[in-house]
């Protein structure tokens, strides 16, 4: 990577924000994390890796901050990502994601820098006309959330062709497991991915398990999905700034492995490795959901040289199964309260 500057790292204490500080930092390469804190957790990321509390929309600190720290590139990934809470509250998640993404590109340009990797998200396709999906699909979001990381998105490209910014857009499939090395993980207090929700309910966590919709067109009428270990997007980030800093073109890329499972098979999977048998209830179908998501991945792979190793659904469960006992060790030797 000819680039060595600092990254700033919007979103850098939340769940995927983490792992890619983590990888950063394995890499050789300086983080700044800008993070809110309304979601992100400080213990999740390295003790000698910079946190500042702020909106990553807050253009000015911005602006200050990569003078400070010399940043060269950004890896964007605060944002809002519940697909049902975007339904209800489209406003507040145009503003978060599409807002808060204007104000950051401007801050990026004002202070020189010209590398932009932009956590994006499937759900812009909608419901694809064939799988495995392209990133020549449609673009036929469903619901806000995916309305909201498009917009985004296309301000992006517009910003990169009239000012000369290079950018890498992945769009992520369905992100789960946590680090192996068990330093971090999911660790939302309203969950509301699948495997984590499965992981918490065989441990006695949470209020059981639903299934929303059963009479998809599926082999088995639930919704199914390409599962992508956490780390291996981590490391899909890391390849990205290395292929800008390079002086690669900009691209648009899917992350994901290009298998799918469905909810049934995730279930299964959580059972097997936690040798609990659930009870799931039926539920509704929820509004703005797919049936299916598979990624097309040849393109990452050929671009990126991405070379993915946790390609293995009891894989991702095992790590998450891990990270879900690890907070649970946490919270039974933490002190209590006066």
């Amino acid at each position: 990577m000819n680039d060595q500057g600092t990254v700033l790292v919007t979103g850098g204490a939340g769940y995927i924000g983490s792992h890619a500080v983590w990888a950063l930092r394995e890499g050789g390469r300086r983080a700044v994390v800008v993070d809110d804190l309304s979601t992100g957790n400080r213990d999740l990321i390295p003790g000698d890796v910079t946190l500042v509390i702020a909106d990553a929309g807050d253009r000015g600190r911005i602006e200050a901050l990569i003078g400070e720290y010399g940043c060269t590139a950004v890896m964007h990934f605060a944002g809002s990502i519940v697909v049902g809470e975007s339904v209800d509250k489209p406003l507040a998640y145009y503003a978060n994601n599409a807002g808060v993404t204007l104000n950051l590109i401007r801050a990026c340009l004002a202070g020189g820098v010209k590398r932009f990797v932009y956590s994006s998200t499937a759900a812009v396709y909608g419901q694809p006309d064939r799988l495995p999906i392209g990133e020549d699909a449609p673009t036929r979001p469903l619901n806000p959330y995916g309305h909201s990381k498009l917009m985004a998105e296309r301000m992006l490209r517009d910003a990169a062709q009239a000012h000369g910014l290079q950018y890498a857009i992945l769009r992520y499939f369905n992100v789960a497991g946590a680090d192996p090395k068990g330093r971090t993980g999911q660790s939302s207090q309203r969950p509301t991915h699948l495997i984590k929700r499965a992981c918490q309910s065989v441990l006695g966590l949470g209020d059981g398990i639903e299934i929303f919709g059963a009479d998809y067109d599926t082999p088995d009428g639930t919704c199914v999905r390409d599962y992508l270990h956490v780390s291996d997007l981590a490391e899909a980030h890391l390849a990205a700034l290395s292929h800008l800093g390079g002086g690669g073109e900009s691209v648009i890329l899917n992350c994901g492995y290009g298998g799918g499972a469905s909810v049934r098979q995730v279930l299964a999977a959580v059972e097997a490795e936690a040798g609990v048998k659930m009870n799931p209830r039926q539920a509704d179908r929820r509004p703005g959901d797919a049936a299916e998501l598979v990624a097309d991945a040849k393109r990452i792979k050929a671009v990126l040289d991405w070379q993915p190793r946790h390609d293995d659904l009891r894989y991702i469960v095992r790590t998450a199964l891990a990270w879900e006992r690890h907070l649970i060790a946490c919270r039974s030797s933490a002190p209590a309260g006066p």
